[in-house]
């Protein structure tokens, strides 16, 4: 297990992109019933996006979005034999209000991680939830990559709702944790939804529970098999995902390996705007669009367009691009 932590520092002109960030997030998804909010999907797209980079590049991004002299932690496993290969970060605000948790992605170069997504389980791969009542049926390897970090993930978040600093847990910040935030792309998104799901259907986890403000995931794949129990209700409410559409990642994994479904909100990329969809993106029919979806990525542009999937879509930068307002300067300040 590797901890890392890092205290970010304040940022220059053209900087920070938003002024009020830790306000708005403060603010944010307290009414019932939950809308998308524009600048926590940014945020959260952007975090997702360089977390898989350095706990030095994430924290530079964070400040230029607006958490000046926040703390970040950076929580990870890697159990090659074992398909594992989990990292979390966590974002505190220097109030200590606001706090981030954003799961990595698969990596591209790591064929550990491609194993894992592919290792969707048996039928014994299951999440108790309601305290032990109802199960469902989970994808084995990316809740084998939840587990790998949950309770050091847990023993950060404790220390947050406590009013601890996460940079010196000897420290303490001005306010207990008020609003958690959870997100992640492609795999990323998959753990950010198993963490909620655990987190909103067992009481031992209530102090968390109440604390979540939202789950905005980019690209996610399906984590939960069909049908859906009764106790995935408690965190579908908070679940945004955001789908590009003819991206694949989000149709996998392929109904070939079993009956998998989305749960929450889902919201598609469509003529330049972010619309809630009517029914959630469907499983690949055949594992044969998966080579298919990568070919595509070296097809003349004019060809690809016709490609029912294209991998280059599903690209954290691609996410990034189409979840900035227009108005606003990109995370590199042009």
């Amino acid at each position: 297990m590797i901890i890392e932590r890092t205290i970010g520092g304040t940022c220059e002109h053209p900087f920070p992109l938003y002024p009020q960030l830790v306000e708005t997030l403060a603010a944010a998804h307290l009414t019932v019933p939950v809308e998308r909010n524009g600048t926590v999907a940014h945020v959260l797209g952007t975090c997702a996006g360089y977390a898989y980079a350095d706990t030095n590049t994430v924290t530079t991004m964070m400040v230029r979005v607006g958490f000046e002299r926040h703390a970040c932690v950076r929580i990870s496993q890697t159990v090659d034999a074992m398909f594992i290969f989990s990292t979390a970060y966590l974002v505190q605000s220097r109030c200590g209000r606001v706090v981030i948790l954003c799961y990595r992605g698969t990596e591209t170069g790591n064929l550990v991680n491609w194993l894992g997504d592919a290792e969707v389980g048996s039928e014994s791969s299951t999440l108790s939830l309601s305290d032990g009542g109802e199960k469902v049926r989970v994808h084995a390897g990316f809740h084998r990559n939840v587990r790998a970090t949950w309770w050091e993930v847990l023993r950060e978040l404790t220390f947050a709702v406590q009013g601890r600093s996460l940079a010196d847990h000897a420290e303490r910040v001005e306010h207990p944790l008020e609003a958690l935030y959870v997100t992640g792309h492609s795999l990323g998104g998959a753990m950010a939804a198993l963490f909620a799901l655990t987190v909103s259907a067992n009481s031992v986890h209530r102090s968390l529970a109440d604390r979540l403000r939202a789950v905005y995931t980019f690209g996610q794949p399906m984590a939960v098999a069909a049908p859906l129990p009764q106790a995935t209700h408690a965190a579908e409410w908070k679940m945004f995902r955001h789908v590009i559409p003819r991206d694949p990642i989000p149709a996998l994994p392929p109904a070939q390996w079993g009956p998998f479904v989305h749960f929450g909100q889902e919201f598609r990329y469509v003529n330049g705007e972010w619309q809630r969809a009517e029914s959630p993106v469907a499983q690949l029919a055949s594992v044969k669009e998966i080579p298919r979806s990568l070919l595509a990525f070296f097809a003349p542009e004019k060809r690809r367009a016709s490609w029912p999937y294209t991998v280059d879509l599903h690209a954290p930068h691609r996410y990034i691009a189409a979840l900035r307002p227009n108005h606003l300067l990109t995370e590199f300040g042009d």
